[in-house]
Parts: C-alpha cells; sequence; structure tokens
C-alpha cells in the first residue's frame, strides 16, 4: 500500500516536471486521492519534489481544504457568514447534525460524512448554502438536510438534487460587463493598435480597479511595460471570497469569454505572454466549463501562437485552483501562492507590476476589470468615460444579500445614490447598509443620499443590507470573528490586534464597558489600521470602527455610567502574547516572527 501511495505521488510530481511553483496542484491532486495528509504522505511528497517537509506542511495548514486528519469521503462545507447565520444557517446545521449524527467540526465513526464550517462560499445570494465536497447547493431549509444527506449515503450524483440548482441571479444587466460581443471582437480591435495605443487608450477612459482599490487600470499596464525584463505576467485575480461576495461567480460562469478576452489584451498591452486565472477553491466546480472555453479560443486562433496572425504576439492562459484562503485576494499573497508557497502576503515596495510571479513584472487585474479593459477596445475609451462619473468611469457589479427581497448581482453605473439603489432592491426598510462587504464601513439611513462611486462611498463589490429588529453590533462582532480566523497571522498589529480588538468588543455587548473601553477600541482599531501589513489588517477594524461612528446610540445604550479616563498601551498588551489573544500562530516561521 505504502509503495502504490509513493509511486501515485511520484506520477502526480512527474506530470507537473517537479516544478515547486505547482505545488497547489500537487497537493489538490493527492487531496482529491486520499483526503487528508498523513505524515507519510508529506514525506513521500517531500521526497518527489525534493522540497523540506516543514514547507509542505507549511502549505497545507495555511489551507482550509486541507486537513492534516483523517476527514470523510464527503465533506459538507455549511457556510456560516452572517448573511448565512440571517438566513438560518444554525437551524440548517442542526438539520445536518441530526442526520448525519456527528457535531460539526466531527466525522462520522465509519469517515463517510465530515461536517464543517466555510466563512463564505460565494453563495449568500442564496443562502443557507453548503458545499458538498465540490458541489455548491443553496436555498437550504431545515427539512431538505434529509434527504441530502440520504442522497450522500446512497452515493448518488449530488449535483442531481434540486438544491444544487445554482441560480445566476442576474438582476440587472449594464453596458459593460453583461453587454453581448462576439469573441474576440475586441482582440481584433486592440490589434490595431500598437501595444503604447492600447495602454493609452485604457487610460484614457479612466478605467480604475475594481477591486477595491481603484487604482487606473493604465497605470498599471504602463509601469508593467516599462520595466525591463525578458519575461512579464498577466494574473486575473478570481479570488474572491469576502463574505457577501459573488460578482465573479457570475462573471465567470456567464462571461468568461470576457475575462479572457480582457486578459488577452493585458498581455499583449504589458508585453506578456503568459496569463493565469486564480480561481477560488469553492469555485472549482466551474473548472471544466472554463477549460472548453479556453479550447474554444484557441482553435479560434484567440489564444497561443501568433494570434490573429498577428506575428510574434503569443499569449497563453492557464487556470490555478485555490484551495480556501481569503488572504489570497491580495494580490502579493495571490502571487505567492502561485509560486506553490503558503499565501503570506509581501512587503511592498517593490510592487507586483515590478517584481510579482517568478520576480517579473506582473501585472494583477480583478475579473471585472478585465471585463471592463474588453469593452473598452470594442467601443473605445470615449464611449466607456460617458458612462457613470466624471471621477468614477463606467458600471460596477455589486453583489447584493442580506434584508432584502430581490438578492443577486446588479450592474449599475457609478453615481447611484444608495436609497436609490434600495428601492431597486427591494430593501426600503433597511435601518444599515454594509457597502464593501466586511471591510467595508457600516451606512446609516441619514447617509443614503450619498453615491456609490469611488469619489463617495467605493466598494469592491459586496453590499449588505440589515433589516428593522436586526442586533447590528452582533454582526459587527461576527464579521470581526471572520478577520481573526483569516488573518495570515505573518504581522503583529493584525494577528494579536484583532484578537484583542474582538475581546474588548465583547466587553460592550455584553454591558460591561465603559466610554474608556469605547476610546481605548477605537485607538486599537486605528493602530491595527496603520501599521498592519496588507489590505486585510487595514480594514479589519472597519465594522466596529465605522458602526461607532455612524450608530453612535448602539453604544450609548450598553455603556456603562462609571467611567475612567485611561490610556490602552497596545505595546503593553502584544507583549502578553498568547496569554491575552489566545491565539496560536499558523505555523513555526510565524512563532519565530
Amino acid at each position: 500500500m505504502s509503495e502504490d501511495h509513493a509511486l501515485f505521488i511520484k506520477k502526480v510530481a512527474e506530470k507537473y516536471g517537479r516544478d515547486p511553483t505547482r505545488l497547489m496542484d500537487i497537493l489538490l491532486e493527492v487531496n482529491a486521492r486520499y483526503g487528508w495528509f498523513s505524515e507519510e504522505t508529506i514525506g513521500h511528497i517531500g521526497e518527489a519534489m525534493d522540497i523540506p517537509r516543514v514547507k509542505i506542511r507549511d502549505k497545507i495548514s495555511f489551507y482550509t481544504f486541507f486537513s492534516q486528519k483523517p476527514v470523510g469521503k464527503t465533506v459538507i462545507r455549511l457556510s456560516n457568514s452572517v448573511v448565512e447565520k440571517m438566513k438560518g444557517a444554525a437551524e440548517v446545521a442542526r438539520a445536518f447534525e441530526d442526520a448525519v449524527g456527528v457535531k460539526f467540526g466531527e466525522t462520522t465513526p465509519d469517515g463517510a460524512i465530515t461536517l464543517t464550517y466555510a466563512q463564505c462560499i460565494g453563495m449568500s445570494d442564496q443562502a443557507p448554502s453548503a458545499l458538498i465536497n465540490h458541489t455548491p447547493v443553496g436555498n437550504l431549509l431545515p427539512e431538505d438536510v434529509g434527504d441530502i444527506v440520504e442522497a450522500i449515503k446512497n452515493e448518488e450524483d449530488i449535483s442531481q438534487l434540486p438544491q444544487a440548482l445554482i441560480d445566476v441571479n442576474l438582476r440587472r444587466s449594464g453596458p459593460v460587463v453583461f453587454a453581448p460581443m462576439d469573441a474576440g471582437t475586441a482582440v481584433r480591435a486592440a490589434l490595431k493598435m500598437t501595444p503604447e495605443q492600447v495602454i493609452d487608450e485604457i487610460k484614457k477612459s479612466n478605467l480604475r480597479g475594481r477591486g477595491g482599490a481603484g487604482f487606473p487600470t493604465g497605470k498599471k499596464w504602463e509601469a508593467c511595460r516599462n520595466v525591463k525584463s525578458d519575461f512579464r505576467y498577466i494574473v486575473c485575480n478570481a479570488d474572491e471570497g469576502e463574505p457577501g461576495t459573488f460578482k465573479d461567480r457570475v462573471i465567470m460562469s456567464e462571461r468568461a469569454n470576457l475575462v479572457f478576452e480582457g486578459m488577452t489584451i493585458a498581455g499583449y498591452a504589458v508585453g506578456a505572454e503568459y496569463g493565469i486565472v486564480y480561481l477560488r477553491g469553492e469555485y472549482e466546480y466551474m473548472l471544466e466549463d472554463l477549460k472548453r472555453i479556453l479550447e474554444e479560443r484557441r482553435k479560434k486562433g484567440l489564444l497561443g501562437k501568433n494570434i490573429l496572425d498577428k506575428k510574434d504576439f503569443n499569449f497563453a492562459i492557464r487556470i490555478q485552483i485555490g484551495a480556501g484562503a481569503y488572504i489570497c485576494g491580495e494580490e502579493s499573497a495571490l502571487i505567492e501562492s502561485l509560486e506553490g508557497k503558503r499565501g503570506a502576503p509581501r512587503e511592498r515596495p517593490p510592487f507586483p507590476v515590478e517584481k510579482g510571479y517568478m520576480n517579473r513584472p506582473t501585472a494583477v487585474n480583478n475579473v471585472e476589470t478585465l471585463c471592463a479593459a474588453a469593452r473598452i477596445m470594442e467601443q473605445g475609451a470615449d464611449w466607456f468615460s460617458t458612462i457613470g462619473t466624471e471621477a468614477s468611469a463606467g458600471t460596477k457589479l455589486l453583489s447584493v444579500s442580506g434584508d432584502c427581497s430581490r438578492p443577486g448581482v446588479y450592474e449599475i453605473e457609478y453615481g447611484i445614490t444608495v436609497a436609490r439603489f434600495l428601492k431597486m432592491v427591494g430593501a426600503e426598510h433597511a435601518i444599515a447598509a454594509k457597502i464593501g462587504g466586511p471591510s467595508g464601513r457600516l451606512v446609516a439611513p441619514n447617509d443614503f443620499d450619498r453615491t456609490i462611486s469611488f469619489e463617495d462611498f467605493s466598494t469592491g463589490g459586496s453590499v449588505i443590507f440589515f433589516g428593522p429588529g436586526r442586533d447590528l453590533l452582533t454582526h459587527m462582532k461576527q464579521f470581526t470573528e471572520f478577520f481573526v480566523e483569516e488573518s495570515c497571522g505573518w504581522c503583529t498589529p493584525c494577528r494579536v490586534g484583532t484578537t484583542l480588538m474582538l475581546k474588548e468588543f465583547d466587553k460592550i455587548i455584553e454591558g460591561r464597558a465603559t466610554r474608556t473601553e469605547i476610546e481605548n477600541i477605537k485607538k486599537l482599531g486605528q493602530t491595527i489600521k496603520t501599521m498592519s501589513r496588507c489590505g486585510l489588517g487595514q480594514t479589519a477594524p472597519n465594522p466596529i470602527l465605522t458602526s461607532m461612528q455612524n450608530f453612535p446610540e448602539l453604544y450609548e445604550a450598553v455603556i456603562k455610567p462609571v467611567d475612567y479616563i485611561g490610556t490602552f498601551d497596545f505595546a503593553k498588551a502584544v507583549s502578553a502574547g498568547a496569554e491575552i489573544t489566545g491565539r496560536k500562530p499558523h505555523s513555526d516561521e510565524e512563532a519565530n516572527l
């Protein structure tokens, strides 16, 4: 058995040329075969790849889809994000426990089924939802669970269950991403220009990145092209992991051709011959369809050598599946993961356009950004810049969930007011809106006349509505718990600070806090935002801080009247280490920091 085990792993390693940057693919194939990683398995992988065991173990421990203890043949990952809890995930969880006979976090004695939680699987518009191995099921009710578990036990095809019929849920199409366009149209238009002219057209359009930061796309491409290098890369970031975000799910299922079109144009513009799509592990069920579309583009001469007979314009695309790590949505962490490492953010500078994938200039763009770039090539910069506002050109895709009658994906023009959007999605009675997902801001009704745009309320795409009767403080705590769980653990402000913030916030919710604790938590939050290494830590305090700013009455109602004005010493708190946080480092490497 051990020889067969070692032989299989050796063949998988040979399939990928023993390339350490393809370690994720190797681990995914081994995981699909055995379901978990024993020390024997880790040893065989290390021998086949000539990589120390500690590095293999470190990578496995980083990703939620990998386990170092046995799991069931079928793994049920029930999403327990804030929206899922709002929609009844707790009741569904109890139904699963009753039907399976074990608690969440456990495996049945016969090794058939494991129950576990997932932070978000990109299905908040159809909550409660779950992944059964790699098959998504949505709109779950407790009464559905018995039939699902029975089908699993009978080894039936889960994808044929009614709950696995996933709705596209595209509620509103706009003129950019979801307008019709024939494959190859935008590439043909781009190839009539020089690469420099393509970049100038993108700059003229005022296209800004749709992932949240809003950096001008043309400037990013120009910077990447101008770095002297023998090789460059294009990376499409399709690792949306923010709870309440699922727009990329719809784009990749309905407009993958447009995404690949945008990547090809970007490759031509910056002088790259290779592109990689980093697709979040929760979307693995899309993989075969995406590969089919890529093959169709190759047959049409839209990928490969001398694209559309343009001499020396070569461009190839491959898809890299992730394994469950929210932090890999951050571009430098994503690049680390692509290189076969744990997805820890890099120090910047240098930025990816200077030294990215394989230490070469790399342009990392969001799925939606690449779609917009392709449409600009088709219709022109002047056309694009007339949509939206002067500072926020074009449209924005919003993932809408929570307390609204019409959840789903909306393509809206920048500049729409929150109030108008409330009516569009059926959330007129909302008492609050979380614009930008957990990392965004909690908006009160007195700001509903403000706009969704880069110059006002900027968002990567998630909008969650809270209706009357919702306990906003509890939901802000749940968002903060998400950041504590998803911190990569690399830097102290994020690793320790978020845990301390959660600990202090518990005092508020429990009515044990005075104004001193309120002020201390504000100072702590600002420290985390200022000193954290990457965007996760820099935005992790937002749920609490923006709720304090916009909903002060919630805090006034729970603080104790007795007060003492003191100071919060972050350095002193950090020195207490694990005794304060209760948080262990993710790895031996982290423990030595």
